[in-house]
């Protein structure tokens, strides 16, 4: 893709009008292509399955087994009198914005002349620095770092498979590294705007590897046959055995186990969105359920949009309004954010609501030693 200029990206949805124009825009279009795009790519698709790697996938693996070791040559601090994020990740998170521009030289046919526009995806895919939290809108920068790679001819339409069950999964799970490690706090107070604490699209793929592929409309009406896994249903997150042994396959199963591994209740009671989901008869209607759910709740809400980055590879319709004075772009900086611990009590305003402590920290109080819970060690706790 020629772009004659590169800029660091910014955000620009500030107002409901914004947003209504962000949604009626090209970039909103491209963004939700993608995603429907790589959902199909990965009908009835495994985990475990062989898939075609490119070199430029194989090099975006390099990146992220490099920040998983960044992660592990940044330990968290003794931070065990308090449950919210660990300080450590500032540190962390320095250290991956310095290390971005030598990461992406390596990515076959990157023009370096990309780098300060791309690169605030990339660094913005792990969190917030500011907060120490991480969510939906950031799991989002990292869909876009993988959009502009493929507009920038690092990565092809032949890599979409991989670019799910090899990429995105990977990143998964050097974010569970960082979520355990640093006790990253759930970005939103008000639902969270993901289905576990953390992360949305996981589940999104996850339904579509289980969805399977499709049979002819009209067959599959005759026969009134469902669609899906032959053996494992949508209810099936409730059995145990079920999702112990299918997770190695499937995200979705994965992100359960996920759950069940650091929450004890049941999953009425700590993931009710989850719950209701289970009782839909098909993985087809659940697969498409979760991107309407998706466009509502996260593209559709401006509390989360807000913070959506528009460059070059993805501009803003009609323009990005003048920079603020201060320059500040920090993700939870301008309307609606109040400023922590501030004397009017606020929290952090409107988008962000009050800080919740992670769940991880949660776990770690419960124990009677008092051991920090760090990376995979992870310990069952009851829901409070």
């Amino acid at each position: 893709m020629a772009i004659s200029s590169y800029h660091v990206p910014r955000k620009a949805i500030l107002t409901t009008e914004n947003l209504k124009a962000f949604q009626e825009s090209e970039t909103y279009v491209d963004i939700v292509n993608y995603i429907e795009t790589l959902n199909e790519s990965i009908l009835g698709v495994k985990l475990s399955d062989d898939c075609s790697v490119s070199p430029g996938v194989d090099a975006i693996l390099v990146v992220l087994n490099k920040v998983e070791q960044v992660a592990k040559n940044t330990p968290p601090v003794n931070n065990s009198g308090s449950r919210f994020g660990n300080p450590a990740f500032k540190t962390f998170y320095d250290k991956v914005a310095e290390l971005a521009p030598s990461l992406h030289s390596n990515l076959p046919g990157f023009p370096h002349e990309a780098t300060p526009e791309v690169s605030v995806y990339f660094t913005e895919s792990w969190g917030n620095r500011t907060r120490v939290d991480y969510g939906s809108g950031m799991e989002l920068n990292f869909l876009c770092w993988l959009f502009c790679l493929q507009r920038l001819g690092v990565v092809q339409e032949s890599d979409h498979t991989a670019l799910v069950v090899r990429v995105f999964w990977r990143y998964v799970q050097v974010m569970r590294v960082l979520q355990s490690s640093y006790w990253l706090e759930p970005a939103g107070s008000h639902g969270v705007w993901g289905l576990d604490d953390y992360h949305f699209l996981p589940f999104l793929f996850g339904s579509a590897q289980l969805r399977g592929i499709v049979p002819n409309k009209i067959i599959r009406q005759l026969h009134n046959e469902s669609v899906g896994h032959k053996y494992i249903r949508p209810k099936s997150i409730h059995d145990a055995d079920v999702v112990e042994e299918y997770s190695k396959y499937y995200m979705y199963l994965a992100c359960i186990k996920f759950i069940n591994s650091i929450k004890t209740a049941s999953l009425r009671w700590h993931s009710p969105m989850l719950d209701d989901i289970s009782g839909v008869k098909t993985w087809e209607k659940v697969n498409s359920g979760m991107i309407k759910m998706y466009l509502a709740e996260v593209l559709g809400k401006l509390p989360v949009v807000q913070h959506f980055l528009f460059g070059s590879i993805l501009p803003f319709p009609g323009g990005l309004p003048p920079q603020s004075q201060n320059g500040e772009q920090d993700a939870h900086s301008g309307p609606g954010h109040g400023e922590r611990g501030g004397p009017d009590g606020a929290g952090w305003g409107d988008c962000c609501g009050i800080p919740l402590p992670s769940a991880f920290g949660a776990a770690a109080e419960s124990r009677n030693d008092r051991m920090r819970l760090q990376g995979p060690a992870i310990r069952p706790v009851p829901f409070d």
